[in-house]
């Protein structure tokens, strides 16, 4: 793991958006049906307020499985769009097209991890859990399958809990501040998480770090209890299939 970049990790881009409505509600395929969704954020150039549970002007259509204090941003970095284009050949998979607050430079899952506090402008941030990957993005691209392409690249970006609010913006740096579990990159996260599902020692040792968010605790100690992994096809899939 590269604990230190070569180049300064930054915010290259800032995105908020709020809730609104897509698709045609009688359609006949599902991937074109009527949902609500806030993937659809737009840059925000200047100096912006992040408070406890999201970017001022950003909102999430789901609260249930989107937003609060442990998800109030989520980061993704730039240069994986590269990547995403080239392999679907899809030009239109760009910065901002996953719904992230923050696309950045240089900080990448194996250079992350679960409860790093940064400071970023006037914040001061921590991260709290890898982002899992659902069917919204899917439905945004016209991919049926990108929800597990992108948890199984582990290119999935992940979420930062506030400790100090303040104004952030494009351009800002990231100083790491502090380091609890440099072990649990979110690079290794994930492949607790999505690739070996039931190495349930590994489970059970991600699911005792303090900082890392509270749902994916609940998701590690049920997987460890009933001894097998969850059905994620809910997650991935949702309404994109009959």
């Amino acid at each position: 793991m590269n604990i230190y970049q070569k180049q300064p990790a930054e915010i290259a881009s800032i995105f908020v958006g709020k809730p609104k409505v897509i698709g045609q509600q009688n359609a006949d395929h599902p991937m074109e049906r009527e949902w609500k969704t806030s993937i659809f954020k737009e840059p925000f150039d200047g100096q912006i307020f992040l408070g406890m549970t999201n970017l001022e002007g950003d909102e999430q259509a789901d609260l249930k499985h989107h937003g609060g204090p442990e998800k109030a941003v989520f980061s993704f970095p730039s240069e994986h769009y590269h990547y995403w284009q080239n392999k679907l050949g899809n030009s239109e998979i760009k910065p901002g097209g996953m719904g992230e607050n923050f696309s950045t430079i240089n900080l990448q899952e194996s250079d992350v991890a679960i409860g790093d506090i940064y400071e970023v402008g006037e914040a001061v941030i921590q991260v709290s859990q890898p982002r899992q990957p659902c069917w919204k993005p899917a439905r945004r691209f016209q991919i049926q399958n990108l929800a597990i392409l992108l948890q199984n690249s582990g290119r999935t970006g992940w979420y930062y809990r506030v400790l100090q609010e303040g104004f952030v913006e494009a351009g800002q740096t990231f100083q790491l501040r502090d380091r609890v579990a440099p072990e649990w990159t979110i690079e290794k996260c994930n492949q607790v998480m999505h690739i070996e599902r039931e190495n349930f020692e590994k489970a059970a040792a991600l699911a005792a770090v303090s900082e890392l968010a509270t749902n994916w605790k609940k998701t590690l100690l049920n997987r460890i209890e009933m001894r097998k992994a969850e059905d994620i096809h809910n997650r991935v899939f949702g309404p994109n299939v009959e």
